[in-house]
This record gives structure tokens, sequence and C-alpha cells, in this order.
């Protein structure tokens, strides 16, 4: 049996997505269809008011007002079917959208290290890519399923007062038809390439929004605008080259449109004063000539609210194949490692650590076991690899040979211990809100008074209490007022409230002075005990308090 094309295959597989997406607009997708569809039928019944309505004028006004009040029933129904429309349509959109960051946010942050794109591109598909979808489901979907059906509607209502207008409607479709499929394959190739120059434009911007101390302090800055504006050009041209094809799929749909109605006014006219040059089936009169005429333009309506959201289809098609492609580097919540319950064994055999784009490897062939409940010192000078085995186990750094066992469990399954680790790191994190908050970001549900007491056991004590709020004094972004003891005691407080089996500490006394880290040595132990511990250090005099001191070259 021949297998499927691959195009055809990532199409199907790109459909299935963009569909499954699409389910978290929930009724709303629905209601906006069928509010197009009654808005199809409304137009129906306004050409036959405005016909009804010239026919019965030779009777007077009584005759022609129930036509009158057909007519403004309809308009008023159109209206309003098209407004609920919409907005049934952005209603959707939202919930769609709101569904799909949250997928989209969840699968970045579960990326092995090894495989994560940079910053700037998943910021790019959480916001740019992800928003995206907002026309497809808000205008397009509505509209590919309403002009399933309306024109048929118009079609058959044509046929009705005229076969043949009927049959000049339908044969003007045909090649309208095959020059949108044209259009369309070409407008997905644009969009693709638009939404990759928008990718390399977001990654390269926060790339270097987060390096801007740098770039000042060197004096690049007319270096880095150049190659921000050479991105920036790049797309602009792949945006104009998406907008020419969609002017060109819109002039094909206005053209057919147009000579449609001009074909139906035209067989209408002749046909009414007979002077057609050939014989036909079918004599007008006034009232069908002018039902075929007015339903004319309502035929293509619906083909022309989706050749107006067409290019929103491309957009969402390139963008689900990206989104698709990142969901796929995730890895599935299920395959990470069980809760370990005690303080396990942990054993490194032969572990090596290469960054993606390094030619030398972070840590080559590092093997270390580690006693349940032992406390163990890597000292070594920087860049020997004391921090990355740290972000190994937390997932943060790829392992590219070897195995690490923690209890029993394989990292290479797991791709993370995070849920069993308590952790500290070189820079510690201060978000703005109280000391409290700040202190529980590692368990956010801990009573007060659990984070009272490891602040106490952090060594917060003194400073709480020059403080009039205590843990409510509110912090900003920045941590302003903490000096460099408080924020590592904040970041300590932390990793003791979390009650897990391992605890890693990331060079907890660096930039302290003798009596502050003096201070600290003994509260890092008290809280080490009962949990296996793991301590990345410079200090001789904090590593010879460890139970065994493991030195890196």
């Amino acid at each position: 049996m021949s297998q499927p094309a691959p195009d055809k295959q990532r199409n199907a597989r790109r459909q299935a997505w963009l569909k499954e997406a699409a389910r978290a607009g929930g009724r709303w997708n629905g209601l906006a269809t069928g509010l197009l569809l009654l808005d199809g039928v409304a137009a129906i019944g306004f050409a036959g008011a405005l016909a009804g309505g010239l026919g019965a004028l030779e009777g007077g006004m009584a005759a022609a007002w129930p036509w009158l009040a057909l007519g403004v029933v309809s308009a008023a129904g159109r209206g309003a079917c098209a407004t609920l429309s919409a907005r049934a349509g952005a209603e959707a959109a939202r919930r769609v959208k709101t569904a799909l960051r949250r997928r989209i946010t969840v699968a970045s942050l579960a990326i092995p290290a090894g495989e994560r794109p940079p910053v700037g591109s998943l910021m790019a598909s959480a916001v740019d890519e992800v928003e995206a979808l907002d026309g497809y489901v808000a205008r397009f979907l509505p509209a590919r399923r309403a002009a399933g059906l309306v024109p048929f509607l118009v079609l058959g209502a044509t046929a009705v007062a005229s076969p043949l207008s009927a049959g000049i409607l339908a044969a003007t479709l045909v090649p309208f038809i095959l020059a949108m499929a044209l259009a369309g394959g070409a407008a997905a190739d644009q969009a693709r390439r638009q939404f990759e120059a928008l990718s390399r434009l977001s990654a390269l911007f926060a790339d270097r929004v987060r390096s801007l101390p740098a770039v000042l302090a060197f004096q690049a800055e007319a270096a880095e605008t150049r190659r921000l504006s050479g991105a920036a050009e790049e797309l602009r041209g792949r945006t104009m080259g998406v907008l020419r094809l969609a002017f060109l799929s819109s002039g094909a749909l206005e053209f057919f449109a147009a000579l449609s109605v001009a074909l139906v006014a035209v067989y209408a006219g002749f046909n009414l004063l007979g002077l057609l040059p050939f014989p036909v089936p079918e004599s007008l009169t006034l009232g069908p000539a002018f039902f075929v005429l007015a339903l004319a333009p309502e035929f293509y309506a619906p083909m022309r609210r989706l050749a107006a959201a067409y290019h929103d289809k491309q957009a969402a098609e390139t963008a689900a194949d990206r989104l698709e492609a990142l969901e796929a580097l995730a890895r599935s919540p299920a395959a990470l490692a069980r809760p370990i319950p005690r303080a396990p064994a942990i054993r490194f055999r032969g572990v090596t650590i290469r960054y993606p784009g390094e030619d030398r490897a972070a840590v080559d062939n590092f093997g270390l076991e580690i006693g349940p409940g032992e406390v163990v010192a890597l000292l070594g000078p920087s860049g020997s690899g004391k921090t990355t085995l740290l972000n190994l186990l937390l997932g943060l750094a790829p392992l590219t040979g070897g195995e690490v066992l923690v209890d029993g469990l394989l990292l290479s399954e797991a791709g993370s211990f995070a849920p069993s680790i308590a952790w500290m790191g070189q820079a510690p994190l201060i978000v703005p809100g109280s000391i409290a908050a700040n202190v529980a970001l590692s368990r956010q549900d801990a009573p007060a008074h659990e984070i009272a007491e490891a602040a106490e056991r952090a060594g917060l004590g003194r400073m709480l209490r020059e403080r009039p709020e205590g843990l409510d004094s509110v912090l900003d972004e920045r941590g302003g007022g903490l000096s460099g003891g408080e924020r590592r005691r904040i970041a300590l407080a932390r990793a003791l409230l979390k009650d897990a089996p391992i605890l890693l500490l990331d060079e907890p006394t660096a930039h302290l002075d003798a009596e502050a880290e003096a201070a600290m040595i003994p509260v890092i132990l008290d809280g080490a005990r009962g949990r296996t511990t793991l301590i990345a250090t410079h200090s001789p005099r904090l590593a010879a308090r460890a139970d065994r001191i493991v030195r890196l070259a």
C-alpha cells in the first residue's frame, strides 16, 4: 500500500492541530457560524421584499406595506446577525488564544535545556504566533462554514425565479475557485517566510534588550541598531509580499463578483425587453428579474467575507506548524520523575554536559556517588562546572552523555528532579511583593507561621524586627533596600521552606564578609540536616564543614 505524500501528512496534522485548538471556543464557534447563515437567509428575504414591493406598487401603498415590513425586518436582521456574529467570533477567538497561550507557556517550560529555542523566539510564539489564530477563529472559520452553504441557498432561491440566472452565477464560480487556490498556495509560502522573519527579529530584539548594559558599556549601539534595522527591513519586505498576494486574491474575487452581477443584469434586462439574440426557455417579468438582480451580489457576499479572512487562514496555518513543532519539543509531564519521599542516593556516572553551539563540554565524563543524607561540597575555580552540575539535576542543563541516578530513577527518563529539590541560586530572585511572598515562592500554600519560621531560621529575624511591617514589608522588583546578605538569606529561607529531600546550594556565601559568612554556615548546615545536599562553592570555610569535598579542575 502506498504511503501518503509528506505534504498531505503535514497538512492533515496541521488541520487536526487547528481543529483541536479551535475547540476551546466552545459554543461561540457554532453561534458565530449560525448567525452568518441567518444573515444569508435575511438577504434572500430582503431581495424578495424589494422585488415584491416593486410589483405591489401598482396596487397602492396598502398592497406594498407587507413587503415594506419584510424589508425592514430583513435589513434589521442582517445588521444584527452580522454584529452578533462578529462578537461571538471574537469571544471564541479570545477563549482559544487564552487556552493556547497557557499550553504554549507550559510547553516552553517543559522543553529540555539542550533543545530550548532562544527566549525571544519563545516569546514570539506565545504572543505573536498565538495571536495569528485570532482572525482564523473569529473570522475565517465562521466565514468558511457559511460560504459552504449560503451561496447554495442564494443559488436555489435564484433558480426558483430564473434557472438561467442561477446557471450564470454558478458558471462564474468555477474560475474564481481556481484563482483563489493558486493565490492561496503562494500566500502560504509568503506567510511562512514572514513568520520566520518575525521570529528572528523577536529573538534578536529580546537578546539585545537583555544585554543592553553590555552594549552601552562597549559603545556598540550603532552596530546593534544596524543589525536590528536589517532584521526589521527583512520583516517589512516579507509583510509587503503577503499584502501583495492578499490584494491579488481580493482583486480576483471582485472581478468575478462584478462579472457575475453584470452578466445577470444584462441577461435580465435583455430578457425583459425581449432583445436576447438567442431563444431561452423562460420569460422574465419585472418582479423575478429584479429579485435575481438583487440576489446576484449576495451570491458572492459569503466568498467576499471568506476572501477577506483568507490571509488569516494562511497566517494561522504557518503559526500552527511552528507551535506544533514547539509543543513536540516539550517533555510530557507524565515522564517527569515521581516525588522522592526521603533523602536519596545520587550517582553521577560518566556525565558529560555540552551546551548547544559549544565546541567544549562544560563537564566531561564526571563521576560521583553521594550517599543518602550526605553533604557534599563542590570546590573549584569558576568555569569548572559546579553550577552546571546543579542545573543538570534541575533540568536546566542538557545531559549529552552518561547518566544520573537519583533513588534509582534515571535523569534521562525523568528530565528533571525539580519537584524534589530545594534550590538556592547564585543570583537570588526578588519579585515585587512582600518579603513573605518572596520567601513563599518555593511553596505558595505554606501557612504564615511556617514562612515566619523559615525566615527566622535563615537569619532574617534582625532585619524583620527593624522593619515596622516585618514579613509584610513590600519589596520592589529590584529588591531595593536589601543588602546582598539579606537577599541570600531570603533565598535560603525559600529553600528551607520547601520540604524537599534534596538541597542544592549555588555559592550560598558568595560576596559575604567573613562575619556574615560565619553566621550563614550554621544555618546552611541546619537546613541540610536530613537531606542529600550538594553545595557549589568557592569558600574553603564552608567546604570544610561538609561531609566530603569534591574538587573540580
